[in-house]
């Protein structure tokens, strides 16, 4: 092809030829005259941004845009080009490259409509957008692979220039001239009339579009990013992207179906996954610690019931008027603000109270498992500097056994009858002290009785203290399934943030049904653990709901009769929990129809137990995570789900999750690592502990849980077991949650767990305890059964059965205490 400036040789034509030459040339000023007039949209297609890549001085050099053709990558496309197309393509150059125009051709007629929106001599021909190109069928395009100052004509057929665009695309075609840009923003920023519509070769040609995407305009960006975008956007029609549309690159499908298929390490997929109406943030807290909220529900609330436990109800005007006399017994005795005060109490009316008045004394709490032997118990109290402690009398004795070896210098002893009322009261305490004795005979001098010190508080004004959001609320000890426990030391704000959070993320559970005018919580697990603490007590007072407070779950029968009783919307439990329900007929005959909500968290939710929790209520158990040290949730599965997922779900609003390798390094979607997590309701760090908080925190403030798991592309997470917990199979990761679940899909088996034991050949092999549910269920039918479930290395190579597992109080299997 020539060059736009050498003009072909002429014949002198005949009088007669000259006369129709004429008529001709009227008719094509004529037709240019309507062409220049183009519509609105059109106008605003052809219309280049005055942000284009392409230079001023580059425009003003009409020359030096019209290269000769030799100067392209693409002679042979040139070469198989129709004639009528390159006069065509004659007559466009030289009218873009201002060169005298010349009587029209039959061939110039033809395509006049299209040259119309490249009259602009002193705009470049690479400004033209993909719109406008769509726009005809015979377009001739813009050619931008390349900078302005060496634009090829623009006349080519589109086979031709999807050819010439290959290898400019490849060599250096910059990330931006690959824009990613939705229909609805090219719509804003070129106004075609039909934004949507492409040639069909432009849609039904891969090379097409991706040439089409190659000839955006030209701007800095590493060729690598262009090539990986185009490689996405091959499928669909191409649209070019203005300058003024980078803005509007964010939102782009094309971006989105990059992020499905491929996202980029630091995206954050599972924003993406969210319930319709759920924010990514939550807004600003507005109490400056959990006193005030609690004061301000229990205002809010007052009439309204907030805490039930053996047939006695607390309301939420009850809750606070207690919770400030015994806050001021404890001003009374000096104790200055900050001070520890431990809490050793299961689930009874106490505890709430006791709760509330330390939080709003702006004292800290020291969780307390009623359980502990004397030692834990020493420890615990050691470690924290405790001062003070409210506890249940069934466990006096072990207090008494180490109290002199602790700072603990007030101690009050609550009885189970004590906020019962006079007559019900004095039977439990008469049945639970003589009948069952479940009260060992203690002796701690200078102790005070629970309702001696409400009493006693009763006659002082309670003095409101300030406290803030970075004054220390819990000292939430870890351990149980982990080993020495240690302090983790949660914040005001740390345990605000995730109340809001989860206040925010249970919207989503209202969608199919509505939301009753009074919340029913089911409190099976014990206040003292971070995840009822959380989800039932400060999470039901916020809501204003009504607590429903099982002393002692693992009495499933009372705990039934105890649910027969009211119609209950929220369940938070354990996978074990929701077994050993699923085992008991008269569970299996209760009214779920007012069930909301599911809610499962503590350890991995099995399918086999999900799927029949499903079948018999009618809703999914929405699996959860956390930790003592992320206050507890940091993941949730949506409220709003017709099925169990299989995963701990997405990191609810204001909370990041990385999956990092050893070293530390981001791992792509798919890959197992350890999950880091950071929010604001991640700890301060462990108490006492610099070292640990050190292994534990990141300088820019993730926690690394030390629990393995991978991401998918939406975001969801599953979590494959343990770090500590991996079994290591000659060199193959074993993850025991993985065994475990498959075994426990027999019907034979009630309970089970995995751990590694030591092996000659292999290092380590998976070793199974299970307690029978089926009293014939044999070894030989365990590996039977794992035979096309698990492959070889992953199989139990030793069976024992026990009448029972160690658990947490909690009902956490304690695989430590099998190895």
């Amino acid at each position: 092809m020539k060059s736009a400036s050498t003009k072909p040789a002429e014949k002198k034509p005949s009088t007669a030829k000259v006369k129709a030459e004429g008529e001709k040339k009227k008719a094509t000023a004529a037709a240019r005259k309507t062409a220049g007039k183009t519509s609105p949209a059109k106008a605003d297609a052809a219309k280049p941004a005055k942000a284009a890549s392409v230079k001023k001085a580059s425009a003003e050099k009409p020359a030096a845009a019209a290269q000769p053709a030799k100067k392209t990558p693409a002679p042979k496309a040139e070469a198989t080009a129709k004639p009528a197309a390159k006069r065509a393509a004659r007559a466009s150059t030289a009218k873009t490259t201002s060169v005298a125009r010349k009587p029209a051709t039959a061939a110039t007629r033809k395509a006049a409509s299209t040259k119309a929106k490249a009259e602009k001599p002193a705009k470049p021909a690479a400004s033209k957008t993909a719109a406008a190109k769509a726009a005809s069928k015979a377009a001739t395009g813009p050619a931008a692979a390349k900078p302005a100052s060496k634009a090829k004509s623009a006349a080519k057929p589109a086979s031709a220039k999807a050819k010439s665009a290959r290898p400019r695309a490849a060599k250096s075609t910059p990330a931006a001239a690959v824009g990613l840009v939705s229909s609805a923003a090219v719509s804003e920023v070129a106004k075609p009339a039909k934004p949507a519509k492409a040639t069909k070769s432009a849609a039904g040609k891969p090379a097409t579009a991706k040439s089409a995407a190659a000839k955006a305009p030209a701007n800095k960006a590493p060729a690598k990013e262009a090539t990986k975008t185009m490689t996405v956007a091959k499928a669909k029609p191409a649209k070019s992207k203005t300058p003024a549309a980078k803005k509007a690159a964010t939102a782009s499908p094309v971006k989105q179906a990059q992020a499905k298929s491929k996202a980029k390490v630091g995206d954050k997929p599972w924003i993406a996954s969210y319930p319709p109406g759920i924010a990514a943030e939550i807004a600003p807290i507005e109490d400056a610690s959990l006193g005030d909220m609690m004061v301000k529900a229990c205002k809010t609330f007052a009439s309204r019931p907030a805490f039930t436990c053996m047939g006695k109800t607390l309301t939420f005007a009850e809750l606070e008027a207690q919770s400030a006399h015994l806050a001021a017994y404890f001003q009374s005795k000096g104790i200055a603000k900050g001070t520890r005060i431990a809490l050793m109490m299961p689930n009874v009316l106490q505890y709430p109270v006791a709760m509330m008045a330390v939080l709003r004394g702006g004292y800290t709490i020291v969780n307390v498992n009623p359980l502990y032997t004397p030692r834990e118990l020493e420890h615990q109290l050691k470690d924290s500097g405790a001062e003070a402690i409210v506890i249940l009398e069934n466990f006096a004795k072990t207090l008494e056994t180490v109290v002199k070896n602790t700072q603990v210098k007030h101690v009050v002893v609550a009885s189970m009858g004590d906020m019962l009322g006079t007559l019900k009261g004095a039977i439990v305490n008469f049945v639970v002290r003589r009948v069952k004795k479940m009260v060992p005979n203690w002796s701690l001098p200078g102790h005070v009785k629970f309702n001696d010190a409400l009493n006693a508080g009763r006659t002082r004004a309670f003095k409101k203290v300030d406290v803030s959001g970075d004054d220390i609320a819990f000292l939430q000890y870890t351990g149980g399934t982990t080993g020495i426990s240690k302090g983790a030391i949660l914040l005001h704000r740390n345990v605000l943030a995730n109340v809001a959070q989860n206040a925010l993320w249970v919207e989503s559970a209202y969608a199919k049904k509505p939301k009753p005018a009074h919340l029913i919580y089911v409190c099976a697990l014990p206040l003292y653990h971070i995840y009822a603490l959380t989800v039932n007590a400060l999470m039901g007072i916020q809501q204003g709901a009504q607590n429903i407070l099982i002393v002692n779950p693992r009495d499933i029968p009372a705990f039934v009769k105890e649910l027969q009783k009211y119609p209950f919307n929220v369940f938070p439990g354990l996978n074990t929990l929701f077994n050993a329900l699923l085992n008991n007929e008269d569970f299996r005959k209760l009214d779920f129809k007012p069930l909301l909500l599911t809610f499962g968290g503590g350890m991995a939710v099995q399918k086999g137990v999900a799927d029949r929790w499903q079948k018999l209520t009618g809703g999914i158990i929405s699996e959860g995570y956390g930790l003592s040290e992320t206050a507890p949730v940091a993941t949730t599965n949506r409220f709003d789900a017709d099925e169990f997922s299989g995963t701990i779900g997405l990191p609810i609003p204001s909370t990041e999750i990385s999956i990092r390798n050893d070293d530390g390094k981001e791992l792509p979607l798919g890959e197992v690592g350890e999950l880091w997590i950071r929010g604001p309701q991640v700890m301060a760090g462990y108490w006492n502990r610099p070292d640990e908080t050190a292994k534990a925190m990141t300088k820019d403030g993730y926690f690394k849980s030390g629990d393995m798991g991978f991401m998918d592309e939406r975001g969801y997470i599953k979590v494959v077991d343990r770090k500590k917990d991996m079994i290591l199979v000659s060199g193959f990761n074993v993850y025991p949650n993985e065994i475990e679940e498959v075994v426990a899909l027999h019907p034979g088996v009630l309970e089970v767990a995995a751990v590694g034991v030591a092996n000659e050949k292999s290092g380590e092999v998976p070793k199974l305890f299970i307690v029978k549910k089926d009293p014939n269920l044999t070894a030989q039918d365990i590996l039977d059964f794992c035979k096309d479930k698990l492959t070889a290395y992953k199989r139990p190579k030793e069976i024992e059965f026990r009448a029972e597992l160690p658990k947490t109080n909690v009902g956490k299997i304690l695989r430590r205490e099998l190895r």
